[in-house]
């Protein structure tokens, strides 16, 4: 059986990436791992997700969840250094 971790490693984000997908679209993981590695393939995908990031960094701060919006900022910046192309 595939693991959650297989998936994560075989699409191209991060574990923290991913639980952010799944947090913003409200599925499991396991499909938050697919549809990242489907943006990650199409074009402006990696502006998608970095959206989705910065909701769930709204959301948290509008939650009054300070700690999960700073993991999210760090998440969020961890992600444009690995995709600079989103951020240009």
């Amino acid at each position: 059986m595939i693991s959650l971790e297989d998936c994560i490693a075989l699409c191209d984000l991060t574990p923290e990436e991913v639980a952010a997908i799944a947090e913003h679209e409200h599925m499991p993981e396991v499909s938050a791992a697919a549809l990242g590695a489907y943006l990650l393939h199409r074009d402006k995908g990696e502006a998608v997700v970095m959206g989705m990031i910065r909701d769930d960094i709204r959301a948290a701060i509008a939650a009054g969840d300070a700690r999960h919006a700073r993991q999210l900022v760090h998440t969020y910046a961890l992600f444009v250094r690995e995709h600079p192309r989103v951020a240009g």
